[in-house]
């Protein structure tokens, strides 16, 4: 077989596969949009899931209590809030495991 020859059947099996690797691939990208979201809750922060001080995730009752938590700290006088936040960051700070 010619050089040439070899090359064309080379550049169609190429083809070929393309052909059929890419729709598997966009398929797992549905797939991750439904799975990816719970992941960041389960991958350490170093491996790039959540951080430490994230909300929860909308829909559920933690998300639900952070809102109204969120809400009465906003319609507190600042003075007030300032000394919230100073007293929950000393509790954090002396509760062993943090």
């Amino acid at each position: 077989m010619p050089a040439s020859r070899r090359t064309q059947i080379k550049l169609v099996v190429a083809m070929v596969l393309l052909a059929v690797v890419a729709p598997a691939l966009s398929g797992c990208s549905s797939i991750n949009e439904k799975v990816g979201a719970g992941m960041g809750d389960v991958m350490p922060q170093w491996a790039g899931g959540l951080p430490a001080g994230a909300p929860p995730r909308p829909g559920t009752v933690e998300y639900d209590r952070f809102m109204q938590e969120r809400e009465r700290q906003r319609q507190m006088p600042a003075a007030e809030r300032d000394k919230e936040t100073q007293s929950n960051a000393n509790a954090q700070a002396t509760v062993p495991g943090r």
